[in-house]
């Protein structure tokens, strides 16, 4: 039987874990006729860890070529079409979406975060390449209410990785339990007084619970060197775990009583997995997630400038907070494969 073959084109191989959990839930939600090939900028590492077919994702001739190649390309979830972060990016994404639409590809835009948009010339190409797609899924309301005043049609489904399965962590029961997890990264709203006072936080609330603090780098090149940083005041009653597999980085929350998170991912895969959370916010989409599941946090603009007022509310919520209930979380879960229909419909054999 023929395969299709699709291109993936996402910000796989940079080694940030939740770009790699969404690649991860891609492969595993892709229709059986459907070949993957991968744009990556890791491309060996990535094609040993997931065995697919990879490329350079910033070699023009061999991106040119996989798109010759291919009957598909798909926009491979995540925040892509924003320019805030970068404003290289919804060129980049968008300049490739615009140019498959051009070769006759069939294109998906899945499991899309749209935004921010600052500038109109972004917002064109955006509005421009969403709305020639053959199909188009995304992962929160704004992103569906930004395509609606658009006018193109889309499935709203909670983000893919609420579907990703995890995998056991090898050791991590062996440490000492109650366990806690936090994940930082770098960023300009994480200030060098906003990082003093959380790290007086997170040692005070751990003499307090005596929970051992699991120091989760989500990409290493922005959030282990904050780890270091915390990592000696926590001397005997704290661990750097660094995973590059995201199934096992969604493992670790298993083992896990609460995770104090800035990353996304990080916070969906701990509630995924039954996990209490502590949202600090550095972006509107985890504001959104916030909203969207109740969970408490403050936006790191707010934080408070007290250490003690900080360690009290992360001990009122790790004694006191809730997890999503099972059935919740089989909701989200079950919802989060409507992202996979997307595939089955616009990847359907003609």
């Amino acid at each position: 039987m023929a395969k299709i073959r699709a291109l993936l084109s996402g910000y796989y191989g940079k080694g940030n874990g939740g770009d790699e959990a969404l690649l991860a839930t891609l492969l595993q939600m892709l229709p059986s006729h459907v070949m993957p090939v991968v744009l990556s900028g890791n491309p060996e590492e990535t094609r040993d860890r997931y065995n697919v077919e990879t490329h350079n994702r910033m070699a023009p001739l061999p991106v040119l070529q996989a798109l010759r190649s291919c009957d598909a390309l798909i926009w491979g979830g995540g925040s892509l079409i924003q320019d805030v972060t970068s404003t290289i990016s919804p060129f980049y994404y968008g300049g490739l979406m615009a140019l498959a639409q051009k070769m006759g590809l069939k294109t998906v835009a899945w499991a899309q975060g749209i935004g921010p948009l600052t500038r109109a010339q972004t917002r064109a190409l955006a509005q421009y390449s969403f709305g020639y797609c053959t199909r188009v899924s995304v992962r929160d309301r704004a992103s569906a209410s930004l395509l609606s005043d658009w006018q193109i049609p889309c499935i709203l489904a909670p983000d893919p990785v609420w579907a990703l399965e995890s995998k056991p962590v090898p050791g991590l029961w062996d440490l000492p339990a109650p366990r806690v997890a936090v994940t930082l990264r770098s960023h300009p709203q994480l200030t060098e007084t906003r990082l003093a006072n959380l790290t007086r936080a997170l040692v005070d609330f751990q003499k307090a619970t005596q929970a051992f603090i699991l120091l989760l780098p989500f990409q290493k090149s922005e959030d282990l060197s904050i780890a270091e940083a915390i990592q000696p005041h926590l001397k005997d009653v704290s661990q750097i775990l660094c995973l590059e597999d995201p199934q096992l980085l969604k493992g670790v929350f298993r083992g896990v009583e609460m995770a104090i998170g800035m990353r996304l991912h990080s916070l969906i895969m701990a509630a995924a997995e039954g996990c209490r959370c502590f949202a600090l916010s550095y972006d509107p989409k985890v504001n959104r997630l916030m909203e969207e599941l109740a969970i408490p946090g403050w936006d790191l603009a707010n934080l408070p400038d007290d250490p003690n007022s900080i360690s009290l509310t992360w001990m009122e919520h790790y004694a006191n907070g809730e997890p999503l209930s099972s059935e919740q979380i089989q909701s989200l879960v079950d919802r989060a494969l409507m992202h996979s229909e997307v595939l089955y419909e616009a990847l359907a054999k003609d």
